[in-house]
Formats: C-alpha cells, sequence, structure tokens
C-alpha cells in the first residue's frame, strides 16, 4: 500500500493567526488523504536567508517524494513569481524569492515551472494571501499526484540567493553567522565538519560535490568571533562548565558559538553576517 501523501509547512506566519489553519484546510479539501507537517512557522517576519536555512537542515530528513511548502513571502502582490520545482529529493513550492536556493545548491534540479494554471489555484486569488490561493492548492494537487508540467510552464532563471560566505586555503576557514536558533546558537556556514577517526574533516556544504578539502585534531583548531578566540573544536556542550563559550559542531556539522547553559549570540551579540574565522 502506498504510503499517505506528505507536505511540509515552513513559514513566517506564526501561531496567533488563522493563516497556517486555513492552508491546511486549502491542501486537506484538495487531498484529503495527505500528512500534513509543521517544519516551522516561526521565522522571522519576511526573513529570506533564514528560512532557506531552515528548510536546508529539514528536507533530507523526509521521504523523497514529499512536498515541501514554504511561505516567506514580502513580495507577494509584485511581480515575483510563484513557482513549483521538482529536484531529486522533493518537490518545493512557493516564491520564487532564492528561498529553495541552498536546496537547490545541494540537489539535482529536474525542472521549475511558474504556479500560472488557473485550474490549480483557489477561484479567487487575493494579493496579500498567496499561500492560500496559489501555494496551497498547487501543493496538494502535487501531493495529489498532478504532474509538475500541468502547474503552468517551464521557468529557466529561478531567483537564486549567494551561497553563504565559506573561503577556505590550506589552514584556515572564513564564514559568518548564518542563524541564531532558539537557544541562542550562532550557527555559522562553516561547514560540514564531519567527525572520522578522530579528527574533523571539512567537506564544504552548499554545494553537491561531497570532497573532504581538509582533515585536522579537532583540539588543535581554534576560532575567532568577536573579538574572542576560542581553542578546541568540540562535539558537545557538556565539555565545558556552564557559562563557558564553546565552539561546537552541531547537528548539521556547521560550526556553531554556544554558551552552556546560556546564549552564544547574546553573549557576543552576534548576528546573521557576522564574520568567524576557524583555523588549524
Amino acid at each position: 500500500m502506498d504510503r499517505p501523501a506528505l507536505i511540509t509547512l515552513s513559514t513566517d506566519f506564526g501561531v496567533r493567526d488563522g493563516y497556517v489553519g486555513t492552508m491546511k484546510g486549502v491542501m486537506l479539501d484538495i487531498a484529503p488523504d495527505a500528512q500534513l507537517v509543521d517544519i516551522t512557522h516561526q521565522v522571522a517576519p519576511q526573513a529570506i536567508h533564514e528560512a532557506a536555512y531552515i528548510l536546508y537542515t529539514a528536507y533530507r530528513f523526509f521521504p523523497s517524494r514529499t512536498v515541501h511548502l514554504v511561505v516567506v513571502d514580502p513580495g507577494v502582490g509584485s511581480s515575483r513569481r510563484p513557482i513549483a520545482a521538482q529536484l531529486s529529493h522533493g518537490a518545493f513550492v512557493g516564491p520564487d524569492n532564492g528561498v529553495f536556493s541552498f536546496v537547490m545548491a545541494e540537489e539535482h534540479v529536474e525542472t521549475i515551472v511558474e504556479l500560472a494554471n488557473p485550474r490549480y489555484r483557489l477561484p479567487a486569488v487575493s494579493q496579500t494571501f498567496h499561500g492560500r490561493d496559489i501555494f496551497a492548492p498547487a501543493a496538494a494537487h502535487l501531493a495529489a499526484g498532478v504532474p509538475i508540467e500541468e502547474l503552468g510552464p517551464a521557468l529557466e532563471d529561478p531567483v537564486l540567493l549567494p551561497p553563504p560566505r565559506l573561503d577556505i586555503t590550506s589552514q584556515t576557514a572564513r564564514g559568518v553567522v548564518l542563524h541564531t536558533d532558539h537557544f541562542g546558537n550562532a550557527i555559522t556556514s562553516i561547514g560540514r565538519l564531519l567527525w572520522r577517526d578522530g579528527d574533523l574533516c571539512l567537506v564544504p556544504a552548499f554545494r553537491r560535490e561531497n570532497e573532504e578539502f581538509a582533515r585536522f585534531r579537532a583540539s588543535e583548531a581554534s576560532v575567532k568571533v568577536a573579538g574572542r578566540e576560542l581553542h578546541g573544536l568540540h562535539g558537545t556542550y557538556a565539555d565545558v562548565e556552564p557559562g563557558s563559550l564553546v565552539a561546537l559542531i552541531g547537528s548539521e556539522g556547521h560550526l556553531e558559538i554556544a554558551v552552556r547553559e546560556g546564549s552564544g549570540a547574546k553573549r557576543l551579540d552576534l548576528q546573521p553576517g557576522h564574520p568567524v574565522f576557524l583555523s588549524w
């Protein structure tokens, strides 16, 4: 027996209003057997880069037939295009504003279409809620088995964000803070850092090639950020005392600046874009 269709939702809508529930109602009316999974509705308002990063951390853990619906859309009602993309691991529906850039950097792009076929929209389309009127119906129709080509014409020039900064030499890597999570961990673009036989291997993220670039001892590495130097890279918060700063390899293999039982972002006043240096 086939599994129920799976649709994930990621938005900046929050949970106070009825926007998310309304989109779910639209999708279930079209695809009543679909399983809906919330990734997050707490993306900062209009924060496209943040949404792109969160999607990048989550999509690969879902079945490859999943439809990922993302509505972080500061250009709603403007000339920005609504799109759907079929990649090698999942389908993606949302605004053409770069929100799928980090996923597209790692997965093969098979097809991208503009959501222009009125048959797969609600009959009345508002200027301010395309999540309900355009994106949710498209995601539901894809989950119900409608071929992506039916949703609209092919699109060859999607908007892509530049890849997060990651400059690598033989003994250094320079990146930036990408995201600060709920716990105050400042997650950087320096990754992926993978543990292998007691060493750390740097396999640059945000690209399809998975070639090891460097290998070094975690204990011999150092991180410079916000005028502080942290010696050694760690695999767990428990390696340091409560309240201590720590350079940590997070669950996605990215270098994080953290405080055990505290907030690294608050301690060092770190925001997205802040430079970070790793040497070994």
